[in-house]
């Protein structure tokens, strides 16, 4: 009997914790620039609140960072280097094979590799990619939006692609689903690599033609050593402070998230077109899900993520290098991610076993 309020009081903190995460950020301008900061706030505060603080747990806090951080700081100080030769390959690769094979390639292996290299890397590359083509303005948003849907499925391959993916694996690394490095992989390639085939198809029919500079994506300044290092450091942050507020989230979650079908979740995630889908991820994502729940959670949000720049960093960091604007953006996305989601939704409905 004296149990319940005390459990009450917790869901209720929890929830209202729940809340801010999810809607200050979207509307709050201070927050939505110190995210960051705000998330590692309402980690302590969700972990503080449903009592689950642990020596294991600030171990975890401080270790799940250190590789996806490691990545972004060194092959961020690697592209500095060698940032200066991408337009040499990229007018070498159309010389040899053609505008729109060389752009299916581009797009293809940024989306692939951005489980390596990171995906605020590959949007790095992308941005130098797009300023170098100086095709007309309407044609090279579609080309940053379409490769932006790609990068963002292909870096949750591995956990240290994106943070949604270093967080769903920190989460999901015990029993039963014991998530190690390739985890993610073997369990979303079969659905991420065709979504990258066709995304590099569809830029790679768009049409475009050569114009002036000022008609075209022009890039902002370029990378400094301490942006580099200040990135890495967000990075650390963010990561940091999802894994606390998956801890401590996960009561809330145990109790709602895993008792909704996973049709429901599915579209209930559309959510992350607006908002960060690693912090959705971070907040939804528990153990006891079976792998076909996971696999509808997590690509409605993969997918989702792209249809807004607000959804995830590759769409951040592209339209903020590139100054593209928010309804730019949507008038290519918003389309394209309602299609994608729909053909998804019925595939996965209809071939369950790959589940």
């Amino acid at each position: 009997m004296n149990s319940f309020p005390s459990q009450y009081i917790t869901v209720i903190g929890l929830a209202i914790i729940m809340v801010l995460v999810l809607f200050l950020p979207f509307s709050v301008k201070k927050i939505e620039e110190e995210l960051e900061a705000f998330l590692f706030v309402m980690g302590l505060s969700a972990v503080t609140v449903s009592g689950v603080w642990s020596s294991h747990l600030v171990v975890d806090a401080i270790k799940e960072p250190l590789l996806i951080s490691a990545a972004v700081l060194i092959i961020g100080f690697i592209f500095k280097v060698v940032r200066n030769y991408v337009g040499i390959i990229v007018f070498k690769l159309i010389d040899k094979i053609g505008l729109p094979a060389a752009i299916f390639l581009i797009v293809f292996v940024l989306g692939i590799t951005s489980s390596i290299i990171t995906a605020i890397i590959a949007s790095l590359i992308l941005a130098e990619i797009i300023s170098v083509l100086r095709l007309d303005r309407k044609c090279e948003i579609k080309l940053v939006v379409y490769s932006c849907f790609a990068i963002g499925l292909g870096a949750a391959l591995t956990p240290i692609g994106e943070p949604l993916s270093t967080i769903v694996t920190a989460n999901l690394r015990s029993a039963p689903h014991n998530a190690g490095f390739m985890f993610l992989a073997k369990l979303l390639a079969i659905w991420i690599i065709p979504g990258i085939v066709v995304l590099a198809g569809l830029a790679a029919i768009t049409k475009g033609k050569i114009t002036t500079l000022s008609k075209s994506i022009t890039k902002d300044k370029t990378e400094t050593n301490r942006s580099i290092i200040v990135r890495a450091l967000k990075v650390y942050m963010f990561v940091a402070a999802l894994v606390l507020l998956g801890s401590g989230i996960r009561p809330l979650a145990e109790m709602t998230v895993s008792k909704i079908p996973d049709w429901q979740l599915y579209w209930i995630n559309s959510l992350s077109a607006v908002l960060d889908n690693a912090t959705l991820a971070a907040a939804e994502i528990v153990p006891s899900m079976s792998r076909s729940k996971l696999t509808f959670i997590l690509m409605g949000l993969l997918i989702s993520g792209g249809m807004l720049i607000p959804g995830n960093i590759p769409n951040i960091i592209s339209a903020s290098k590139l100054n593209i604007k928010s309804r730019e953006w949507a008038r290519v996305a918003l389309p394209l991610g309602a299609v994608l989601m729909a053909v998804y939704f019925v595939v996965m409905l209809l071939v369950p076993k790959i589940n």
